[in-house]
């Protein structure tokens, strides 16, 4: 093998993971992990959680590439997969996929807790063969209900740590549930002719751009009110608080923008919004955690 085909192999290898989804489900299943305790979490737990997560969630990614292959073939946005190319095959693909999902589990199984690994197995079986195999060719509310796959990494990282599934935990999962439909439904606008080249019925596909747009706007507005719950539980402070309501009329900004230009790139605008949306309200989470302000 030389070294550029060795090269190849690697990215192939790490694209299989979809290593920026997973970052962003690291990234807040380490927010509930911080937030689980009142400190720092236990640096062990921290580490193998961590690590665990990361690779069941790769797995998963990659089982979504080996079902998803003949409609990536066909798409502009996914033809340059690994096996849409004939970089790796199927074959390849599997063992990857099992051998990294078998490592998650043992690691969160004998390093964490048995919770943590239940809950892990689940969400990888609910995105990787209840949404990808049935539920995303089945309905257009598919990312809806399999969105709960996605919403769960926070209770991951709180399980991780505690070894239980807090109230608050599950606020975390409400607002990352509720996100989830306007983020996406936004790029499948953009990219409904794809999505109806390959019969995936996505909202836009099935009930049109000016319904999705609509909704988009709705979920906007209950994202806002969702995200209030955390300070009004007492889990989050005044500085939580802000950015929520800061951030939460952003988005609803763009997809008002939405309703008005209907165009892809409003609709790209809004998917890249949506990401950095997420990011930030969990950050200002962690900031309020470990800063919050006090007017005694």
């Amino acid at each position: 093998m030389t070294d550029t085909t060795s090269a190849l192999s690697w990215k192939d290898y790490l694209e299989l993971c979809k290593p920026r989804v997973v970052a962003l489900i690291v990234f807040t299943a380490i927010v509930g992990m911080l937030l689980a305790v009142p400190g720092l979490p236990p640096l062990g737990n921290f580490f193998y959680g961590s690590i665990g997560i990361a690779l069941a969630a790769s797995s998963a990614a990659a089982i979504n590439h080996f079902i998803d292959q003949k409609a990536d073939a066909e798409m502009s946005r996914t033809k340059n997969r690994p096996l849409p190319t004939g970089h790796l095959n199927s074959h390849q693909v599997l063992v990857f996929a099992g051998v990294i999902g078998l490592i998650a589990m043992a690691l969160l199984t004998i390093k964490i807790n048995v919770l943590t690994a239940f809950l892990t197995f689940l969400s990888l079986i609910g995105y990787a063969l209840i949404y990808t195999v049935y539920l995303k060719k089945m309905t257009p509310q598919n990312i809806v209900i399999g969105g709960a796959a996605g919403a769960a990494p926070p209770v991951l990282g709180w399980a991780a740590i505690t070894g239980e599934v807090h109230p608050h935990a599950l606020l975390l999962f409400l607002i990352i549930f509720v996100w989830t439909p306007p983020h996406f439904w936004a790029l499948a606008i953009a990219r409904r002719e794809e999505y109806a080249k390959v019969s995936i019925p996505m909202l836009p596909v099935t009930h049109g751009v000016e319904f999705t747009r609509l909704q988009i706007l709705l979920y906007t507005i209950l994202l806002l009110i969702t995200t209030l719950l955390p300070y009004l539980t007492g889990m989050s402070g005044v500085i939580y608080l802000l950015a929520a309501v800061v951030l939460g009329l952003g988005f609803i900004y763009y997809a008002v923008q939405m309703m008005r230009k209907k165009d892809n790139k409003t609709a790209m605008r809004t998917f890249g919004y949506s990401i950095v949306y997420l990011m930030l309200i969990f950050a200002a989470l962690l900031i309020d955690h470990y800063f919050p302000l006090s007017f005694s």
